[in-house]
């Protein structure tokens, strides 16, 4: 479904710009820097500037897009770091339970020998 959407939006901007260009053939001048000046159609000069602001705004969102990665990259470093953390604490609580499981234990065994000496 998305893709013949994207399909659709394409070939109708594609068929604006055609249109436009069929209409707007009459040439103007451009003035680049002091000095530099071109002539072209009207179209070409509006499908130029389209194209020079769409390659921007995908260098923009690309580089939006890396920030992005690189923060979460980040972010994950630091959960990890967390993660082991608290695996650490577990190990070691667990050890102290079995280190007080294991107390009682002997020292009832030790009561007992007590008793039969």
């Amino acid at each position: 479904m998305m893709r013949q959407v994207n399909f659709l939006i394409i070939f109708v901007i594609c068929l604006a710009l055609v249109l436009f260009g069929i209409e707007n053939t009459e040439p103007s001048i451009i003035h680049i820097v002091r000095g530099v000046q071109l002539q072209a159609p009207l179209a070409v000069e509006l499908i130029v500037a389209m194209g020079i602001g769409a390659v921007l705004a995908w260098v923009f969102s690309v580089w939006s897009h890396l920030q992005r990665t690189l923060e979460l990259g980040k972010e994950v470093k630091i959960r990890e770091t967390r993660i082991q953390e608290l695996e650490q604490d577990v190990e070691r609580y667990q050890a102290e339970l079995q280190e007080q499981r294991l107390l009682p234990a002997a020292q009832e065994k030790m009561e007992d020998v007590e008793v039969l000496a």
